[in-house]
């Protein structure tokens, strides 16, 4: 209750048994197509392939970067997009996703929910209590409120500050045999067992914003708990999730057994304050983790939208049809040698170096990639372009040193970025 007040757990019991039995069908079909992939993720310099399998699944032209790997979802049925699966199986198994993330959106709202009115319990007034349950209701009724109907619940931005922390927005799946692995990481400060994760916070996500994880291993009868009793700690077999108070190994960890179905989330900045780990169990596990990614800069209409703002600055003559730059100030130069920058390197590299991945699910990723690949090309011009222009004799010495040096930082950027790439 003190040091573990953020974590909410819930046993399989409270959830929908048909739900169960969509999101869970769902998890095997995705595996059968095998569309889970370990990925190649930068640490410090260096390049590791993950031990656990993941796909992204979530709304279209989201993007979720973890560890210097972008992942590009494998969009989920959304009114108003035109998405082909590659079968129906994997049609529904993304549709029992979006199921899962609306049900569990839901749950963290009345969390908290659960934890202000906890929090405010001294005021025994019914009239938060009415508003309390006004607002879950509106909350969970499809749409936003009205305006006379939601100044009479909750404040409007109490409303969407909850609204915004709860709206999942994607989920990062994961599936991982731990006996198909040679070896795994003992946990270090409490001497927990085997780690399937490391200690982490989760990364790239909007501020306090909640976590929801629903867990499913493949327990066999032979997989049943071994005589729990005799057994000091925790039950190897079992699959666990622990935390700890981030920077301190004095205030003692937590583990939590999780058993097929059950869920947990975490809430406010408890993924801030607190690490969390996932401990290996001998059955192979699911899981399905609902994050609100921060896609301020991680979307294709932020990335689509930047190339129109590149491209401003390339204008073509009526006539002759050759292209030229409409300004050579040292800004415009600076901010369109850097959009390039950044649709190559974390979008086109990041996507066709695992991006082939994607077509076993769905192709829609590879037209907005072959727009932003035309983009770039573009983009390429106006370098050659600014290349040509300040090689000219009538151009004003300083301007042009001032436009070099800021030109020459970019491009030693793009040429060592492009080195990495190659390695990797």
């Amino acid at each position: 209750k003190t040091k573990y007040s953020k974590l909410i757990f819930r046993k399989s019991d409270t959830v929908p048994e048909e739900l169960h039995q969509m999101v869970q069908e769902g998890f095997l079909t995705l595996q059968k197509h095998n569309c889970f992939f370990q990925d190649l993720v930068r640490i410090k310099g260096k390049d590791f392939v993950t031990p656990v399998s993941r796909i992204l699944i979530g709304n279209p032209g989201c993007t979720y970067k973890y560890l210097n790997t972008r992942l590009f979802t494998v969009p989920w049925p959304t009114e108003g997009y035109d998405i082909k699966y590659c079968s129906p199986q994997i049609h529904d198994a993304c549709k029992a996703l979006i199921r899962l993330n609306d049900y569990l959106h839901i749950e963290a709202v009345k969390a908290l929910q659960g934890q202000n009115l906890f929090e405010t319990k001294e005021i025994k007034d019914t009239t938060v209590i009415d508003r309390e349950q006004n607002f879950a209701t509106s909350l969970t009724e499809k749409g936003s409120v009205s305006k006379d109907q939601s100044s009479s619940c909750v404040p409007e931005d109490d409303y969407i500050s909850l609204k915004n922390r709860t709206s999942y927005n994607l989920t990062l799946l994961n599936y991982m045999d731990p006996l198909q692995m040679l070896y795994l990481k003992q946990e270090p400060y409490f001497g927990m067992g085997n780690m399937a994760v490391s200690w982490h916070h989760d990364e790239n996500l909007v501020e306090r914003s909640t976590v929801a994880v629903y867990s499913y291993s493949c327990e066999g009868s032979a997989m049943e708990e071994s005589n729990e009793q005799k057994l000091k700690g925790r039950d190897p077999a079992v699959w666990h999730v622990a935390l700890k108070v981030a920077w301190d190994i004095e205030t003692p960890g937590l583990v939590i057994p999780l058993h097929q179905g059950d869920f947990y989330l975490m809430l406010d900045d408890l993924n801030m304050t607190h690490q969390h780990c996932v401990l290996a169990g001998f059955s192979p596990r699911f899981s399905s983790t609902h994050r609100v990614a921060d896609c301020s800069r991680g979307t294709l209409e932020y990335i689509f939208g930047q190339c129109e703002l590149a491209l401003q600055n390339l204008q073509t003559d009526s006539d002759s049809m050759a292209l030229s730059l409409k300004s050579l100030e040292t800004a415009v130069v600076k901010q369109v040698e850097e959009i390039h920058n950044e649709v190559e390197f974390e979008w086109l590299r990041q996507f066709w170096f695992q991006g082939k991945r994607y077509l076993k699910c769905s192709d829609w990723w590879l037209k907005p990639m072959a727009k932003l690949e035309e983009f770039w090309r573009k983009m390429e011009i106006m370098t050659s372009l600014v290349l040509s222009e300040v090689g000219k004799e009538e151009q004003i010495e300083e301007q042009r040193n001032e436009t070099i040096s800021c030109f020459l930082l970019v491009l030693t950027e793009r040429q060592r970025l492009r080195k990495e790439w190659t390695a990797r």
